[in-house]
């Protein structure tokens, strides 16, 4: 039993069941406790290997669709370059370098990262080695016009998860059953939230809400309208949330949620379609699985160009990267791009109108 299992026990003694987006939060992010409180930014820590980590290739084209959408909005400058949850920084540093030969991009560009961990944010500044500005929320960065990337990072937000029971939902909630964590539901109750979720839904179907996602794309799709810009969405997930994704990876393998609390990383698949529907005034594009989205912007290309000159395990290293990034039976299908873009402007290369 670890001591965050023990913490959460004697909170639900007190104060009754957690909802699941409470459970999320406590697991992640408790001070003394938490899952990304307590990890060392580097090695094996991490129990998830993001694509900027995966191949430098990954960042390269994402940068150079985000700087495509500032030139074809005129080169508005100054301009916020904002990354949410920019882990390690690798990301970030991908995307300045690819751009270097964008006339006026860097120069214009005000690096925002929207990032809570003190830890993290001085591994960002070794990694990224330029003038950034930190915020713990996304609310703190400065109006104006705002291209910004977000990936893996809607997935750790808290969601609640709803089960349907006629016109009403039960929400899921983690509890104690016989002196163990276990989950359960609530009475039956009405929820305003997912009233249209009634007309896809039956009896026992679980259905996941996440308000704080919400919040943040309806700020985003506020400034993209009101100032330009345009906001790069990556993550795994589909256009619809249905079903428990709720996911516990420990020592890079599935988990108990239940166990190791504090020990091992939870998210949850995106529900796209409820990111776009926060997104107005903005424009969304059609979503796009993240092979189709690399491949549009060139990078077989790219990946033929970096494997000149190598050989050996370095060659085998590259090509797999590739593969693991656009194959569909790897992260190309499961990994999908939202693209957020002003009503009279085009979206960034390698979405879907």
């Amino acid at each position: 039993m670890t001591p965050l299992t023990i913490w959460i026990e004697k909170r639900i003694r007190a104060d009754g069941p957690m909802t699941v987006a409470e459970f999320m939060t406590t697991c992640l992010s408790h001070p003394d406790h938490g899952y990304y409180t307590t990890r060392a930014p580097h090695g094996q820590a991490w129990d998830f290997i993001t694509a900027p980590e995966i191949s430098q290739m990954f960042g390269e084209l994402v940068g150079l669709s985000i700087a495509q959408a500032w030139m074809d909005q005129g080169s508005p400058s100054p301009f916020n370059l904002v990354e949410l949850g920019p882990g390690r920084g690798t990301l970030m540093a991908d995307i300045l370098r690819a751009t270097k030969s964008v006339p006026g991009f860097q120069d214009g560009a005000k690096v925002h990262l929207v990032e809570h961990s003190t830890v993290l944010r001085r591994v960002q500044k070794e990694t990224i080695q330029a003038p950034i500005a930190h915020h713990d929320l996304f609310e703190e960065v400065p109006d104006g016009p705002t291209f910004l990337i977000a990936n893996e990072f809607f997935d750790a937000l808290p969601v609640r998860q709803f089960v349907r029971d006629g016109a009403f939902w039960r929400e899921r909630v983690v509890g104690l059953e016989n002196d163990a964590l276990a989950f359960g539901l609530t009475d039956p109750t009405p929820m305003q939230a997912l009233d249209h979720r009634l007309q896809d839904t039956k009896d026992g179907d679980l259905v996941e809400h996440c308000a704080s996602a919400q919040a943040i794309v309806a700020d985003i799709g506020r400034r993209i309208a009101s100032f330009g810009g345009a906001a790069l969405i990556i993550d795994y997930g589909d256009w619809r949330s249905l079903g428990d994704t709720l996911q516990c990876v420990k020592d890079h393998r599935t988990a108990d949620p239940l166990l190791t609390l504090g020990e091992a990383d939870l998210t949850t698949h995106v529900d796209f379609e409820a990111l776009a529907r926060e997104a107005a005034p903005a424009s969304f594009s059609r979503l796009t699985p993240q092979g189709i989205f690399l491949e549009r912007l060139g990078i077989t290309d790219r990946a033929n160009s970096l494997a000149h000159g190598m050989s050996g395990t370095a060659l085998e290293t590259h090509v797999a990267a590739h593969r693991r990034l656009t194959h569909p039976n790897e992260m190309g299908t499961l990994f999908k791009v939202l693209a957020l873009y002003p009503s009279d402007s085009i979206p960034p290369p390698g979405v879907g109108v």
